[in-house]
C-alpha cells in the first residue's frame, strides 16, 4: 500500500471507512514523511528491536516502524480504526495490532510475550490529554524499556528538559530527568496533523537511565515532596510543605531539615535540584 504520510492517501482511507474524528481520544493523524523519518531515526530503531506503538491511529508511523524495526505491538483504543488498521497493515507480518487502554495494559507481561522479557522502545504520536499518565506508567511500573519517543504537546516537551530556576520546571521535569535523559528531537507545527492541533508539537526522547543519577530511600515520598513544593509555586518550600495534606511532618521537623541541609529558610522548590529534592526526602523519612 502507499504510505500514509501521503494526505491523499490519508483522506482516501478515512473517506472510504466514512471515518469520523473522535476529540475524546485526542487523534490528530501525522502526514509528514520528514517527521516520521526523523521519529524512526532519533528513536534509533532496528531489526533488533521491538517496539511498542501507543495509539498507532489509521498506520501511518506504524508502516515506517514496521519497516525498520524487526516487532511492532501496535496499541489502539479506538475499535472504529481497528478495521482500517486491518487494511493499512497488511503487508506488515511483523505487526500485532492490540485494541486496548493501554493504561490498563499490563506492559511487562507484553514485553515478556513478544521480547522474551528484553527492554523494549516505545515510540508514539500521543493524545495529548494523557501524555503525562501514560510516561509516568510506563516509568513507575519500571517495565523493561530501552526510550520512549514520543510526539508531545511543545509546552509539555519543554517542561519534562526544564532545569532549575526556569520557568518551565516543576514536578514533571523532576519525574521524567529521575527516570530518563530527555532530548528535544524536533518542533512539528500544526500543519503536519489532520485535522490541525491547536498548539505546537515536539519530539521527545527519554533514553531511560541505566543508574539513577541519585539515589533516595523512598521513591514515593521524594515525588510527594515535589508535588507539594510545586502545588503553590508562589510560596516558600517551607509554607507549601507545612500546608500540604500530603506531608506528614510538623514546621519543626521541616526547619530542622531545611537547617541540616543548608536550606534558606525561605528557598522555593522551583530551585532545588533533583539531588537536593532526594536528600531532603531522606531527611523526612527519619520523621
Amino acid at each position: 500500500m502507499e504510505k500514509l504520510s501521503n494526505p491523499q492517501k490519508t483522506i482516501e482511507v478515512i473517506k472510504k471507512y466514512d471515518f469520523a474524528f473522535q476529540k475524546k481520544f485526542g487523534q490528530n493523524f501525522l502526514i509528514d514523511a520528514h517527521v516520521l523519518n526523523k521519529i524512526i531515526a532519533s528513536a534509533d530503531i532496528t531489526k533488533d528491536d521491538c517496539v511498542l506503538e501507543i495509539g498507532p491511529g489509521i498506520g501511518t508511523m506504524t508502516q515506517y516502524l514496521a519497516e525498520a524495526a524487526g516487532k511492532v505491538v501496535a496499541v489502539e483504543i479506538d475499535r472504529n480504526l481497528i478495521p482500517i488498521l486491518s487494511e493499512t497493515l497488511a503487508d506488515y507480518e511483523n505487526v500485532t495490532v492490540i485494541n486496548e487502554d493501554v493504561l490498563k495494559l499490563d506492559i511487562a507481561k507484553l514485553a515478556d510475550e513478544y521480547n522474551q522479557g528484553r527492554p523494549i522502545k516505545v515510540v508514539a504520536n500521543l493524545p495529548y490529554y494523557i501524555t503525562t499518565p501514560i510516561i509516568m506508567g510506563l516509568f513507575e511500573s519500571h517495565v523493561p524499556v530501552k526510550s520512549i519517543t514520543v510526539m508531545v504537546q511543545k509546552e509539555v516537551a519543554l517542561r519534562m528538559q526544564a532545569g532549575p530556576g526556569t520557568k518551565d520546571y516543576g514536578a514533571l521535569s523532576l519525574a521524567v530527568q529521575f527516570y530518563a535523559e530527555p532530548y528535544i528531537v524536533a518542533n512539528v507545527p500544526p500543519n503536519c496533523f489532520m485535522p490541525r492541533p491547536n498548539v505546537g508539537s515536539a519530539v521527545i526522547r527519554l533514553t531511560l537511565h541505566e543508574n539513577p543519577p541519585t539515589t533516595v530511600k523512598d521513591e514515593s515520598l521524594m515525588f510527594r515532596l515535589i508535588r507539594a513544593s510545586f502545588n503553590q509555586r508562589r510560596k516558600t518550600l517551607l509554607n507549601g510543605l507545612n500546608n500540604s495534606p500530603e506531608i506528614k511532618a510538623s514546621k519543626e521537623q521541616i526547619q530542622a531539615a531545611f537547617e541540616k541541609l543548608s536550606f534558606p529558610a525561605n528557598v522555593r522548590g522551583e530551585t532545588l535540584t533533583l539531588k537536593e529534592f532526594a536528600a531532603l526526602a531522606d531527611e523526612f523519612a527519619e520523621f
